[in-house]
């Protein structure tokens, strides 16, 4: 596997990530019952909808294929905490919120921490500095 082939898949994991990310979100938000954490959680699931158009383009850029399936295991997930939110208080939703993204700042610096080019590292770094700011209006509702 060549460093672009390397490269590419790293950011395909990180758009994965962001993918699960909205889907993640578009649960949280039908559950929660409070309008102003609703509107925090669409504008989360709304910068994650940015970095994925961001991602994709650039791995196609790259001469690549955008992998744009959450897969079996994100398909389960997303089943699991469905289930697990039911009858549920806002207070757990937001934690659920905060984990998922803290999750997911973990495994952007996974990638970051890879065997990236200057330009992909820029890329990699910008999103994972929106997926802490994502996490800073999440604590902030605590």
């Amino acid at each position: 596997m060549d460093s672009k082939e390397k490269e590419r898949k790293a950011l395909n994991q990180l758009l994965q990530g962001e993918q699960m990310a909205v889907e993640t979100f578009n649960i949280f938000i039908s559950k929660v019952k409070d309008n102003e954490t609703k509107k925090i959680f669409q504008e989360v699931q709304k910068q994650h909808r940015k970095n994925i158009f961001r991602l994709a383009d650039y791995i196609q850029n790259l001469g690549g294929q955008p992998d744009e399936n959450i897969g079996l295991k994100g398909i389960m997930a997303d089943y699991k905490l469905n289930n697990q939110l039911n009858d549920k208080d806002n207070l757990y939703i937001i934690e659920k919120a905060i984990e998922g993204e803290t999750k997911g700042i973990n495994m952007a610096e996974k990638v970051l921490r890879g065997k990236l080019d200057d330009k992909s590292r820029k890329l990699a770094g910008d999103i994972l500095h929106q997926d802490r700011m994502s996490l800073s209006k999440l604590q902030s509702l605590i």
